[in-house]
């Protein structure tokens, strides 16, 4: 191994490429120890900064991971969790199943949801645009964070009228079988459709921290808009995903 010097990459790019083609092609598997800044800047003949550098680059694209006192090492690849449309079939709700538990159950996947949050809450500009309310209105809030496999997968909030929540298990850390859809529709909201908007960013430095994330790790923010059948919006959801733990499937009929 060596630095090519009629090579235009900087010394750290083909350092980072070629411990990137060794980790694609498992000649360093997943959970392998890189060799220390030190020992690639000898083994390169370059300087540590260099060295650290090239690692940096592979931390940033989340193939490398930092361990306090031990040093760097490969990513172990994390087990992806499917998100579909048919989550939110009624027979689903009918057969006591909210959203995530059955996307979780139908993997196989062992799950757990942590409530962070019940309470009103001033309506942001978002929140409000969908819901239908001025800026600042007080809304009914449900903040979670969903575990699979002993991993944080996702910050997920739910946002109501209060109207439309007041006295119900929306209200309650256990909102009961179906989960909150379910409630919803013993309101006599019955839900007729759904909206989904999704962009990928990088993740503040609080979601990293909540979401356990890598350096370098994306993440999906989703928006969900519920719809009754009258055409209200009855619920906007707002979730933040781990990028490297979901893959989005979505099968629907052709438009005419």
């Amino acid at each position: 191994m060596s630095i090519n010097p009629a090579d235009p990459r900087t010394p750290a790019e083909q350092i980072a490429d070629q411990l990137r083609d060794q980790i694609g092609t498992g000649a360093l598997p997943p959970g392998a120890r890189l060799p220390s800044e030190r020992q690639l800047a000898e083994r390169y003949g370059v300087s540590t900064t260099t060295a650290v550098r090239a690692i940096e680059r592979l931390r940033d694209e989340g193939l490398v991971v930092s361990r306090p006192g031990a040093g760097r090492f490969v990513r172990v690849p994390r087990q992806l969790v499917r998100v579909g449309s048919d989550r939110y079939a009624r027979w689903r709700r009918d057969a006591g199943k909210a959203p995530f538990q059955a996307e979780m159950e139908d993997a196989g996947i062992e799950w757990r949801q942590e409530i962070l949050e019940l309470a009103e809450v001033p309506a942001d500009d978002v929140v409000a645009h969908w819901l239908n309310v001025e800026p600042g209105t007080p809304v009914w809030v449900r903040r979670r964070r969903t575990w699979a496999e002993g991993e944080p997968t996702q910050l997920a909030d739910s946002f109501y009228r209060l109207e439309v929540v007041s006295g119900t298990a929306i209200q309650q850390e256990n909102t009961g079988p179906g989960g909150g859809h379910a409630r919803l529709e013993e309101q006599g909201y019955r839900i007729s459709r759904f909206r989904e908007e999704i962009r990928v960013r990088m993740p503040s430095a609080q979601e990293s921290h909540d979401l356990h994330l890598a350096g370098g790790t994306p993440v999906a923010e989703l928006h969900r808009i519920t719809y009754s059948e009258s055409g209200e919006v009855v619920e906007f959801f707002r979730s933040v995903m781990a990028g490297d733990r979901h893959i989005f499937g979505y099968e629907f009929e052709a438009p005419e």
